[in-house]
């Protein structure tokens, strides 16, 4: 088992000081929450989708005692933030012995996954009694053309159910993750705010991002949330700010909570990032928005490193992180 003790050594052979027990970066960043992608695999094709910035959608993936001792070695380095996702993580056959595993790691200040939403009424009360706290919904439309056209599936009235299941089993949050796209969903945000509002989901609205999609495609595509924020903040009862990205979330009349996540171009998003990727063939992701500082742990772990060597590594992708806008 990964000790304390072993921790504090290991960060004080990199870092020279024996009372640190956080990971920060180079720029004053701590490091207190971890993202792993489970699989590529997903049975939608949202044109939008970043797929985690990985590119190879047919690479290895890791079992469930790899990603619990990647989650294993994170809790030592004082990450308690797990947030699970894909492609789609409900593909894998195993998630709710994944979601155990973790749950076993230790007390947890949060371990919640994103998903498309489709299989989720099967898998909510079985993911929830594995120990799931919260659920992010992937819900870009509300109009089934609408739906099928991004996501090229056809059956929006299950991933509603899926919704639905994930309030009724009494998760903690349930957030609906609408990304904006230009001439295509812009105008349907109203209606996701009382649809969010009546059943009692946290509604993100997410600026599109050019990872993972042709160029030209993008310019035509993004939105400008800027015209939505705004109307947020004339119609908002209260504002407040989450620390993650320094997010600003709106609270409407209605009573639901509107984020607003705007990545792009932005140095007071990067400058409050506190996470880090896994990928889901088994590399440390310091930064979703590059693909050219990845470090190798899954093989290392096939090839028996010990955590000592596994903590090195994490410290090493940590002290990569930068802020892509500065």
């Amino acid at each position: 088992m990964f000790s304390e003790t072993l921790l504090r050594l290991t960060l004080h052979s990199f870092t020279g000081r024996r009372d640190l027990a956080l990971l920060a970066d180079n720029y004053g960043r701590i490091v207190d929450s971890i993202r792993i992608s489970l699989t590529q695999k997903c049975n939608f094709n949202c044109f939008f989708c970043h797929r985690e910035g990985e590119v190879n959608p047919y690479g290895r993936e890791m079992n469930v005692d790899e990603i619990s001792r990647i989650v294993r070695i994170a809790y030592g380095l004082n990450i308690r933030k797990i947030k699970l996702t894909g492609g789609e993580p409900l593909f894998r056959e195993d998630i709710v012995e994944i979601i155990s595993s973790i749950n076993r790691v230790g007390a947890l200040e949060d371990l919640a996954i994103t998903t498309n939403g489709f299989l989720l009424s099967e898998f909510a009360y079985k993911l929830k009694k594995a120990g799931l706290m919260r659920v992010n919904i992937s819900l870009p439309s509300l109009k089934p053309e609408v739906f099928k056209y991004i996501t090229g599936f056809n059956d929006l009235r299950k991933v509603i159910d899926g919704v639905k299941a994930a309030l009724d089993v009494g998760l903690s949050s349930v957030k609906l993750n609408m990304v904006l796209l230009k001439n295509i969903n812009e105008s349907e945000v109203w209606d996701m705010v009382e649809f969010s509002g009546r059943i009692g989901a946290i509604l993100q609205i997410i600026e599109l991002e050019p990872i993972n999609m042709d160029a030209k495609l993008y310019e035509s595509i993004h939105a400008d949330l800027s015209i939505v924020e705004e109307a947020l903040k004339r119609k908002a009862i209260r504002i407040y700010v989450r620390s993650l990205h320094n997010r600003r979330r709106y609270v409407m009349p209605n009573g639901v909570e509107v984020e607003v996540v705007k990545p792009m171009h932005n140095s007071l998003f990067c400058a409050n990032c506190t996470r880090i990727r896994i990928t889901s063939d088994g590399f440390i992701k310091p930064c979703l928005m590059r693909s050219d500082n990845h470090v190798d742990i899954l093989t290392l772990m096939r090839n028996q490193a010990s955590d000592e060597e596994l903590v090195k590594l994490f410290v090493k992708a940590v002290k990569l992180r930068e802020p892509f806008f500065k």
